[in-house]
């Protein structure tokens, strides 16, 4: 036996007892007849003492000990004189009798602790010793725990857990897939899951009405802070359900989630709000709900035919910053800065501060006399004090997309965005389509097999734009946790959708047979939603990436630069798989 007890677990009632620890060496602190080592493992830190009562050859071992070493000691346990508060084991000692090296180590790269001195790359060049440190092990903690606890409500509500394969066939729509040639059949791919979304329906159709997997995914796009090529979904389907039902379900898990993991009370009911007010309020399909500054229109306030950017927009929108009159040339500069910026876009910015005294200073004074910009205090509800940012723009959901953008920031910089508090919401009635400019087309908004409200069924033949989606995403913070939506399980109406979306029946076929000739042997109507587990454990942990989260994470250019992945194979594996590689240099 290695151990027998944690290094976390040891309290002053253990005084006297005779124990064996093992774990890392954190520090050493030699002070002349005394030697301290902090010695730490996954459960915590407990200090070990090699004092004058100790043999000359233990002080002298100790002495040597580098940082990192693994260690195992054996010793009582004692009162501590000097009891250290910030530690669970800060009230007592082990007074060392005999200790071993089990391994030793060379200085690390950097420091093992919650303030490290490693830059991001480093850490993921050496995560293995980036996760001895409290911090990251704690968030894989919580990572372990609300996986426990999902599968244990989901369990409680008869959710059926099934694996769904890894190797598939590619499908169309969405992100660009990962591929995986096939040795045994020439020229041909599988593809891995972006998500189990047909599989998962095959199942609802087979008839289990509940399912559920912690599901593995990828795809194959551009890196962000909640972004991963791999990443892991609380996926689930539940059949003859409608859309309250599914809602109401997911509700009550992420009440108890926070409920059990911050001791937090959600609502009895969270509030919904219709993509269209999302859109027209904050400029977001996941608005940030912590704190207001709701976009106020102002195309109708502003006169006609005296300031020619005005008048050439579409759209004129503006936020309140309450208390906020006072910025200074020089932050009204950074804010224009900010929104003309390549990731926001803008042209410009025009501000109108109310002073206190209730005369009104603006950006475009001299295009309007003070009683029309007092007429815009009026109507964007400002109060003496206050800040009114505007922008404009000729298309109107891009100028509210940049507005969202300045919302946010502006959020931030008056520290209105408390990591501990959550404000949850559920968005509904999303389009059912969007366009691509890209691909020049209609293309789903989720997926293809999302279930049009059956009030604009109608419209898929005359306007395919205005259909609203039975859709709806779990937003907390400003963060998208998860979505689904009812699914289409009728034959004609899946068809109708193909078509939509420029497939021929031959392409359906093709591409999605499978599904279409189950739904030929009585397929139930079903309804599913994903969570996003990385991006709930980050919120939980209060953490702005979801690579905390992840044991051994890609970076932004997806890459795991501890591993070197990925990389190149040797020519006799491209032999046995029939490839050739024709890359093209960059000129």
């Amino acid at each position: 036996m290695y151990r027998t007890n944690t290094c976390g677990e040891l309290r002053i009632d253990n005084v006297g007892q005779t124990v064996t620890l093992a774990g890392w060496v954190q520090g050493v602190h030699n002070l002349g007849a005394l030697t301290f080592v902090d010695l730490r493992d996954r459960y915590g830190v407990t200090q070990l003492a090699f004092n004058e009562d100790s043999s000359e050859e233990l002080r002298h071992m100790a002495g040597k000990l580098g940082r990192e070493y693994v260690i195992q000691a054996t010793g009582t346990v004692a009162e501590r004189y000097s009891k250290n508060t910030k530690l669970a084991t800060g009230e007592i000692e082990i007074l060392v009798s005999e200790f071993s090296i089990i391994s030793e180590s060379q200085t690390p790269p950097f420091t093992i602790e919650d303030n490290t001195d490693g830059g991001d790359e480093l850490r993921m060049k050496y995560r293995y010793l980036d996760l001895r440190r409290p911090m990251v092990r704690k968030n894989l903690e919580l990572r372990h725990r609300m996986t426990i606890l999902i599968r244990n409500f989901l369990d409680s509500h008869k959710f059926i857990e099934v694996e769904t394969p890894i190797l598939i066939g590619s499908t169309p729509e969405g992100a660009r897939d990962f591929v995986v040639p096939s040795r045994m059949n020439e020229g041909q791919f599988y593809a891995l899951p972006q998500s189990p979304q047909t599989l998962k329906q095959l199942l609802m159709v087979s008839g289990f009405d509940r399912y559920f997997q912690i599901a593995k995914c990828f795809r194959d796009e551009d890196l962000r802070a909640d972004r991963q090529p791999e990443f892991t979904q609380i996926d689930c389907e539940m059949s003859f359900v409608d859309q309250d039902d599914v809602i109401d379900l997911f509700e009550d898990m992420a009440r108890h989630l926070f409920k059990e993991v911050k001791g937090v009370d959600l609502p009895a009911k969270l509030r919904q709000m219709t993509w269209n007010e999302a859109m027209s309020k904050y400029g977001s399909d996941k608005p940030d709900l912590r704190f207001g500054m709701e976009f106020k229109e102002l195309k109708t306030v502003f006169p006609a035919g005296q300031f020619a950017v005005f008048d050439s927009a579409n759209y004129i929108g503006g936020i309140v910053c309450e208390g906020c009159a006072n910025y200074t040339r020089k932050q009204l500069d950074q804010l224009t800065d900010f929104v003309k910026s390549q990731q926001v876009g803008a042209k410009g910015l025009v501000y109108v501060k109310v002073n206190e005294d209730g005369t009104i200073k603006s950006s475009v004074d001299k295009f309007y006399t003070p009683e029309q910009m007092q007429s815009v205090a009026e109507a964007a509800g400002a109060k003496p004090g206050d800040l009114i940012l505007i922008l404009s723009g000729e298309h109107i959901n891009k100028t509210r997309v940049q507005l969202c953008a300045l919302r946010l920031e502006m959020g931030k910089r008056l520290g209105l965005m408390s990591k501990d508090k959550f404000e949850c919401l559920w968005i509904v009635d999303f389009p059912l389509f969007e366009w691509s400019d890209e691909e020049q087309r209609l293309m789903s908004t989720h997926h293809p097999f999302t279930m049009p409200n059956p009030d604009d069924i109608e419209l898929l033949d005359t306007d395919p734009a205005k259909v609203r989606a039975k859709a709806y995403d779990f937003v907390c913070n400003g963060i998208e946790l998860g979505g689904g939506s009812l699914r289409i399980h009728d034959g004609k109406l899946q068809a109708k959708m193909f078509e939509v979306l420029g497939f021929t029946p031959e392409k359906a076929m093709q591409q999605f047979g499978f599904l279409i000739n189950a739904f030929k042997y009585g397929a139930p109507p079903h309804a599913g939603l994903a969570f996003g587990l990385d991006r709930f454990v980050s919120v939980m942990a209060g953490l702005d990436s979801i690579r905390d989260v992840i044991a051994f994470p890609k970076n932004n250019s997806g890459r795991d630069v501890m591993l070197d992945a990925p990389g190149f194979i040797d020519q006799k594996q491209l032999d046995e798989l029939q490839l050739k590689l024709d890359i093209k240099k960059e000129k």
